[in-house]
């Protein structure tokens, strides 16, 4: 069963998440319950963190479970983190060896909380943390509340292939489209109502909506502060683009990682900046605009150890956004991606993909199309009637309106 715990909206902020509503009820759900809280420090009520505001109001979870870069966020990408405590209370991270609660994690446990704010791609781990949290919270018969948050890329806007044929892994969990448009929330609904993972059909789903969300809204127009979901995601502009750049990840190009706007930055070393901007700008993609630019990947502990390219020149593009409601993020990626295979020395084109790719795409289509040498129009089409299928689907988990 799904429940949603729904206030009457109310005259204060633009956006308020559903932290915020719980705090404003003073944490009455919570009262007299031994919960777990699956959070990090992206789990802000204004400027304070739930946590805070939880000791303030003398209701605090028994254990604490975190996600890929740990309760302060601060862990680089792939770095697993030993148990600790916070406050006196456990602290079980859940990347590594170890991705889901185990039973002896959950023993007298009789409610688990997720409180985290996602980036709204398929790929970014914080929702197979919450699908395998919840899948976890089943099995022991105890029910799962999740704290709804804005997806930053908004409601209205899905793109990309649809994970399909392709074994589930960590970083593509659902077949989903990589940027699906949904509230972890919802999303949450239609991970159990569409049997995503097994074993979720009896769990007792609980959602506390936002209140002043509307599908609309990306990130700037909440009037909420953007905090920095993981190391290489500390600005909306880098949010915006990942769903597109990120897939730059799974090929020899630059991402630009090692720089302090990743996935804004794209290239490869000796391509010729001025080549790639122009083809690029030639397509006259909506809300962007692509820069000439050589930058040199650094090594940046706690964000970058170790870029592609590191200490190396590289030619490409800074991509510049001219109206953030305009962007479609996927196909922008596809661009860039299409003119970088096609503007690398004809020798290492075999090897510009790397492994991980397929799986990061959700489907081998993407890169045999670019390997075809397909436009970047072309295979955003040819994703469409997946999209049209996708949204029908969604329709009856949406817990917002225009």
């Amino acid at each position: 069963m799904l429940i949603l715990i729904s206030p009457a909206p109310s005259n204060g902020a633009l956006v308020k998440t559903g932290a915020e509503v719980l705090s404003e009820q003073d944490f009455l759900p919570l009262k007299g319950k031994n919960f777990a809280l699956v959070t990090n420090h992206s789990a802000l009520v204004g400027e304070v963190h739930l946590l805070d505001l939880m000791k303030k109001k003398g209701v605090m979870p028994a254990v604490i479970f975190t996600p890929e870069h740990g309760l302060k966020g601060t862990a680089e990408d792939g770095v697993q983190l030993a148990d600790d405590t916070s406050g006196g209370v456990p602290v079980i991270s859940l990347y590594g060896a170890v991705k889901q609660p185990r039973p002896e994690d959950l023993k007298g446990i009789d409610l688990v909380v997720f409180d985290i704010q996602d980036a709204g791609v398929r790929f970014y781990t914080y929702i197979s943390t919450m699908g395998l949290a919840m899948q976890a919270a089943a099995r022991e018969g105890i029910p799962f509340m999740v704290l709804d948050r804005p997806n930053p890329l908004g409601g209205e806007y899905v793109g990309g292939f649809v994970r399909d044929g392709l074994p589930a892994s960590f970083t593509s969990l659902y077949p989903v489209p990589i940027a699906h448009g949904m509230t972890v929330g919802e999303l949450a609904g239609m991970i159990k109502g569409e049997a995503m993972l097994p074993g979720l059909t009896q769990l007792d789903l609980k959602v506390v909506r936002m209140q002043g969300w509307q599908r609309s809204m990306r990130w700037p127009d909440t009037g909420l502060l953007w905090v920095a979901t993981s190391p290489n995601l500390a600005s909306f502009e880098s949010v915006l683009l990942y769903p597109g750049t990120g897939l730059l990840e799974g090929t020899s190009a630059s991402e630009g990682r090692g720089s302090t706007i990743p996935f804004q930055l794209a290239g490869w070393p000796g391509i010729d900046p001025l080549a790639l901007a122009a083809r690029l700008n030639s397509e006259q993609l909506r809300g962007v605009h692509f820069e000439p630019v050589q930058f040199t990947p650094l090594r940046m502990p706690g964000v970058s150890s170790a870029p592609k390219y590191r200490d190396r020149e590289v030619g490409g593009v800074r991509i510049d956004i001219t109206d953030y409601r305009k962007v479609s993020p996927v196909e922008t990626g596809v661009a860039v991606l299409s003119a970088l295979h096609a503007l690398v020395p004809e020798p290492v084109r075999p090897s510009f993909f790397r492994g991980g790719f397929d799986d990061m795409a959700g489907s081998a289509e993407l890169r045999k199309a670019v390997e075809r040498g397909e436009s970047a129009q072309a295979i955003a089409a040819s994703w469409n009637a997946e999209l049209s299928r996708f949204l029908a689907l969604r329709e009856g988990y949406l817990l917002y309106g225009e």
